[in-house]
């Protein structure tokens, strides 16, 4: 199990499922998925750069007057990327392994994650993460209220289960950080400190969910429907009549 994959669950377990058994594509945005890696790819290696954009050559423009240069979506993660290198302190942050693959168990289950930069000389760990503003709020409707993007994607679980895989693997605990940089122009970056408990809360959320989640995958349990992803308003059959006072989403 990855935290990537776990976080599907969590959001659809039926859209997961489908995707894990090749049933259901998800409509990604591929150029964003290539901007992201591209960031991270400059700052694993020189040679890893140099190999990834080799291998996307849709990133340049290939007509009218800005032919032969970077298209605008590559041109604002070049900035990003400058905005991160030449700040002195993300240097000295950024100091480590990179690029390290962790495996483990939790629960009694295999877990494996990939880590940006790990550093157990000084016990942390880094995460670098893109997004279109650092400071927007997005409504939770489970605890109604605004929260950060960091909560809003869930990264807690994720740094949570690289802590204990880096534990087990390593034997070292490590304390992660997020370094985020934004896609404006000029792009923002932030440093950004997970408090204690919401580590803990991730966790627990992984060892509380982790066996229906095998139940599902292995189909011994029904998969639960979000009802307004895109897999569930594909499917969606009109089985029912609802008020419209109910119609508004939170």
């Amino acid at each position: 199990m990855s935290a990537t994959w776990f976080k599907k669950f969590l959001a659809c377990e039926a859209e997961a499922l489908a995707e894990l058994q090749g049933k259901w594509e998800p409509c990604m945005k591929s150029t964003a998925l290539v901007v992201g890696n591209w960031l991270h790819s400059y700052f694993e290696s020189e040679e890893a750069h140099a190999k990834f954009v080799d291998e996307h050559p849709e990133s340049i423009s290939s007509r009218g007057p800005s032919k032969g240069h970077l298209k605008k979506d590559f041109k604002i993660v070049e900035s990003m990327i400058e905005a991160l290198s030449d700040d002195h302190d993300f240097n000295l942050l950024y100091q480590g392994d990179k690029e390290v693959i962790v495996t483990g168990e939790i629960g009694g289950y295999p877990w494996k994650g990939k880590i940006d930069c790990l550093n157990l000389k000084q016990g942390y760990f880094v995460d670098l993460k893109t997004t279109a503003d650092i400071y927007k709020a997005y409504w939770n409707p489970e605890t109604r209220e605004k929260e950060p993007f960091v909560y809003a994607y869930n990264y807690p679980l994720q740094m949570a289960v690289y802590q204990e895989l880096i534990k087990q693997q390593f034997g070292v605990t490590c304390k992660p950080y997020i370094v985020a940089v934004s896609k404006q122009d000029p792009p923002d970056k932030q440093a950004i400190d997970l408090p204690e408990y919401r580590l803990t809360n991730a966790m627990n959320q992984v060892l509380e969910s982790q066996q229906h989640i095998q139940d599902v995958i292995k189909g011994e349990a029904d998969p639960t429907q979000c009802r307004h992803c895109a897999y569930c308003r594909s499917t969606k059959k009109l089985e029912s009549v609802v008020s419209a006072d109910d119609l508004l989403m939170d």
